[in-house]
């Protein structure tokens, strides 16, 4: 026996010396000859759990546990392995059973919360991190967890205070500077959190996470040079998979006849954000095949630059380079002013568009598309979903007709308020037997406004191109920006914020003073029949006026004009390719004519009025001919009986008599 425990006493010494391979093989020749010794097999466990062998750590529990039932150690070391192997379910029954054989374990009541976190009970896990500081004060993990979860419910000072008292107990604690950055930067305290994000790189300079989170900030703040780079850690972190292929990772180059394969990641917002990329990749002159979840091929199998569609999980066809979808804003270079965002890129099918707009044709109002819940499983789904009672405030406004788009978790909500306001339910109709969002992609177009928070619908209805409102939590997400209630990404949407000390109410009751607003009469109105380029151009005129001007009054009027006609727009044009090249080439037209028009005043301002002040002002008249032959190209493609029609080309005279005989 005395020969066993030198031998145990050995291996110990190599395992907390952090010798962790010839720990394990001491701890083997021990088994070889005890293999029902509890001890050595608990012990083996949590050496392997340390060299990344959960699988093989879990195995070498469960025997110490049979040998030993009443064995907290066991019990907690097989929680952590189960927890490795996302057996989040048997690792919480071993916490529990750890934490009922010694209710004071510290270390059970922290794991037991962080399972709990990660299955989304936030109320629980902060109660697990809590004992744990209770029992054990000054105990800096935990208190770094309780820091997470309360930053999950967007407690952020209270996170704050956590992250910085294990950091007194730590203070080298690179996962604790990088969680004190996240809290930061959600607070809006973005030089701080760069610092502590410096900081936890200063410690371990290949944090990955550390990298990625840093990149949300720089994101979150329109620096998308570095932003992009920095993103590009997201596939070292532990929570991202990382797909290995044999073929090169695309350089961004011109393709010349290659084949290049766009893999979506993430969740399906993220993928209806991004496709948008694949005709700009097609532009380099190669094949676009995008593998995405099967759940989106039928939403997008007509998009643009998509010369074929692969369902993830089937096989895929040969391709020459490979990038995931998330990678292209930095292989294309895209900065706030190059966001690829001019025209709709998801074309819901129009015959079912047509069979939406048909059924909802009688039911008068202002109609408005509404749902209220993401996925619940989504750690922050606490913070960006909110109750169907919100939208009461919009329910009250005369004339408003509310639409649920919400199918699973939430439509429990409509009955329990059947009796406080009227929502027509569409849910149970919607994508049923066609396939995930075609159906809702195609109602999107009968309404006037769809209102829903920060989730895919919303990147459906900005794909698609309707007016939308988000209602955004307080936390910040990087893909929004910050002090902005409008989107680069999206023209058709508006961001109404809520602030940190705000409820949900406070969102939507902003929301109903903009509709009763919109609503109040304002004297005389005047209805006329335009042409479809005259209504086009005018949007993309309010487009730029909205993006322009700072005064806030005015922008409350340039904004509701912009979204009357927008609701317009989308109710009376379905997008397609060439309508949205011809949009996007008369907005720019606009913006040159806006540009122009300020520096003429500059000159006039300065009493130029030499060379560059006519330069100046024969290009007015030049670009208006463009934007005149523009606004024709699009009534002459939507078949308009009234078209534009311009008495003169000046530019066309100019050149005739410059190339005339005197």
């Amino acid at each position: 026996m005395a020969k066993v425990s030198a031998a145990l006493a050995a291996g110990l010494h190599l395992h907390r010396s952090g010798k962790l391979v010839e720990a394990e093989q001491s701890y083997a020749r021990l088994l070889e000859t005890s293999p029902d010794d509890a001890d050595v097999l608990c012990l083996m466990g949590s050496v392997r759990l340390a060299l990344g062998k959960p699988a093989m750590a879990v195995s070498d529990l469960r025997e110490a546990i049979r040998h030993r039932a009443a064995y907290p150690e066991a019990h907690n070391n097989l929680g952590i392995g189960l927890t490795e192997l996302g057996q989040l379910d048997d690792a919480a029954v071993a916490f529990r059973t750890a934490l009922r054989l010694r209710p004071g374990y510290a270390e059970a009541h922290n794991n037991l919360g962080t399972v709990l976190r990660d299955q989304s009970k936030l109320d629980e896990a902060e109660s697990c991190f809590r004992e744990a500081t209770r029992i054990k004060p000054g105990y800096a993990e935990a208190l770094m967890n309780l820091g997470v979860a309360l930053a999950d419910r967007g407690e952020y000072s209270g996170a704050i205070s956590c992250y910085e008292q294990s950091l007194q107990v730590n203070p080298s604690s690179a996962p604790a500077y990088m969680n004190l950055g996240n809290a930061r930067r959600d607070r809006g305290e973005f030089d701080q959190a760069d610092a502590s994000y410096r900081n936890a790189l200063r410690i371990q300079p290949d944090y990955a996470e550390a990298h990625y989170n840093r990149a949300l900030g720089q994101l979150l703040r329109g620096d998308y040079e570095a932003g992009w780079q920095g993103y590009e850690w997201r596939f070292r972190c532990r929570s991202f998979p990382h797909r290995p292929f044999e073929q090169p990772t695309w350089d961004g180059s011109a393709l010349d006849g290659r084949s290049i394969l766009l893999h979506t990641e993430q969740g399906l917002g993220d993928v209806l954000q991004f496709i948008r990329y694949a005709p700009l990749v097609k532009e380099r002159g190669g094949i676009v095949v995008v593998e995405c979840p099967r759940s989106l091929t039928g939403l997008l199998e007509d998009s643009p630059g998509i010369d074929r569609l692969v369902a993830g999980g089937d096989p895929l066809p040969w391709f020459d380079v490979q990038t995931p979808l998330m990678s292209l804003p930095r292989l294309l270079k895209t900065t706030l002013a190059t966001i690829p965002a001019a025209d709709p890129y998801i074309i819901p099918n129009p015959a079912r568009v047509a069979r939406w707009r048909d059924e909802l044709a009688d039911v008068t109002g202002f109609k408005i598309g509404v749902c209220w819940q993401g996925n619940p499983k989504y750690p922050a789904d606490r913070q960006r979903s909110f109750p169907l009672e919100a939208l009461a405030p919009l329910a009250r406004v005369p004339g408003v007709r509310l639409f649920s788009l919400q199918k699973g978790n939430g439509t429990e909500q409509l009955a329990a308020l059947a009796d406080r306001f009227t929502v027509i339910d569409l849910g149970p109709r919607l994508d049923e037997s066609t396939g995930a969002f075609l159906d809702t992609a195609a109602v999107l177009k009968s309404f006037d406004l769809v209102v829903v928070p920060n989730t895919a619908i919303a990147h459906l209805a900005g794909a698609v191109g309707v007016p939308t409102w988000v209602a955004l939590p307080a936390g910040l997400e990087w893909r929004w920006l910050v002090d902005r209630d409008d989107s680069p990404w999206y023209p058709t949407l508006r961001l109404f914020r809520r602030g940190p000390a705000d409820g949900w109410n406070d969102v939507f009751e902003r929301m109903a003073g903009e509709l009763r607003r919109r609503f109040a009469p304002r004297g005389r109105s005047i209805a006329v029949v335009i042409s479809p380029g005259e209504l086009i151009d005018k949007i993309t005129i309010l487009q730029i006026k909205s993006e322009r001007i700072t005064d806030p009054g005015k922008l409350v009027q340039v904004r509701d004009q912009l979204d009357a006609l927008l609701a317009v727009g989308a109710r009376e044009f379905d997008p397609t390719s060439e309508l949205g090249r011809l949009t996007a080439e008369l907005k720019a037209i606009n913006e040159a004519i806006w540009q122009t028009e300020t520096e003429i005043r500059a000159c006039e301002k300065a009493g130029d009025f030499g060379d560059r002040f006519i330069e100046l002002a024969r290009s007015v008249y030049r670009n208006n001919d463009r934007r005149a032959a523009l606004k024709r190209a699009i009534d002459d493609h939507l078949g308009s009986s009234l078209a534009e029609v311009k008495s003169h080309e000046i530019s066309d005279l100019t050149n005739r008599t410059r190339n005339s005989s005197p």
